[in-house]
């Protein structure tokens, strides 16, 4: 009789990288439903996955009971209990890479993702760039299960059903009519990848005149900011600050179209395959950061002419000189155009 198989998955970062994960561990569960699945990250991003019915979360607290060697040590004592078979290491950083050695040592097989290090270089490089579209993180991390044995098809996704919208998130929200609704996610890590607030202002004024519009953001200032723009345009809603992040996945579930920057919110909607439009600043899809299952019509860049040196950055932490505005060569007109064609 073979044995269970039962891959951990360890993704410890940023909301964005980890919901990337979502579309891939949905293909793998569709195409190898016998495997058992554990994910590891922190506990704050368990709503990501409560989709995934048969994925097992698990909480990995970094900053107390797993942190250092030690703490890492620990994990792995815990995990080993599972009776773990493979391990899919989709961080590859200095913590993960200590614990797939752990597992290394007690002969579970083990793979960790390639990065494209080099290649990103050589794309965000000012001198000699080589500008071309690299492989897609989602396929990166479908890779590594096939290097585990378990071939993973992402070109195919299954459809999904809408989760019914609670009381508490229609209470804030009224219930759906004739209008679309659209999601407005203003803001990212960076400014350098953050579309100017004096033009998303006019974006929001122009949508709100035919749509209900729903921005979403977090931490105080950035609420202050959406509850300004809420009090200032007709069906325009904040629920930054209003609902937990289940309840707000669940409500990006139901829009007509989600609009963001480079930015986690991006990666929230296309995961349950909202039609998503990006806003691109000192970063550029060909890094491999797009939102998965979106035509590449739906990123709009800035004007690549007069900023040839983009990408300056994959992340958007450098920014080359003189581009720190580059996203004022997005019109306003230019995003409203976009949303409306693809709404109709």
């Amino acid at each position: 009789m073979n044995k269970t198989k039962h891959i951990v998955v360890i993704r410890l970062s940023a909301m964005g990288d980890v919901a990337m994960t979502v579309p891939v561990l949905r293909a793998l569960i569709d195409q190898h439903p016998d495997a058992q699945i554990t994910m590891i990250s922190k506990g704050h991003l368990a709503p990501v996955f409560e989709s995934l019915k048969t994925v097992r979360f698990f909480e990995v607290d970094v900053k107390h009971k797993h942190k250092g060697i030690l703490g890492l040590w620990r994990l792995f004592r815990q995990l080993q209990k599972e009776e773990i078979t493979h391990v899919a290491d989709l961080h590859n950083v200095l913590r993960s890479k200590i614990l797939r050695l752990f597992f290394r040592f007690s002969l579970k097989k083990v793979a960790a993702i390639d990065k494209g290090r080099a290649e990103k270089k050589a794309l965000t490089r000012s001198k000699n760039k080589i500008f071309k579209q690299l492989k897609s993180t989602h396929q990166r991390y479908a890779d590594v299960f096939k290097q585990l044995g378990f071939l993973v098809d992402i070109s195919n996704p299954t459809q999904l059903k809408k989760p019914i919208l609670s009381k508490n998130i229609t209470t804030i929200t009224g219930i759906k009519d004739s209008k679309k609704w659209i999601g407005i996610a203003p803001f990212a890590q960076y400014a350098s990848k953050t579309y100017p607030l004096d033009f998303m202002e006019k974006v929001i004024e122009k949508l709100s005149e035919h749509y209900h519009l729903f921005l979403f953001g977090g931490g105080q200032k950035e609420i202050e900011i959406l509850t300004s723009l809420e009090k200032k345009h007709p069906q325009t809603i904040c629920v930054a600050g209003r609902l937990k992040l289940k309840e707000e996945l669940d409500l990006i579930s139901h829009l007509d179209l989600m609009l963001a920057m480079d930015s986690g919110n991006a990666h929230f909607a296309s995961m349950q395959q909202i039609k998503t439009i990006t806003l691109w600043g000192v970063t550029h899809p060909f890094a491999g950061f797009a939102p998965f299952g979106q035509p590449v019509d739906y990123c709009i860049l800035p004007d690549l002419k007069k900023y040839p040196n983009i990408p300056c950055s994959v992340y958007g932490n450098k920014v080359c000189e003189g581009y720190e505005e580059v996203m004022y060569s997005i019109k306003p007109n230019t995003i409203t155009k976009k949303i409306v064609s693809v709404l109709n």
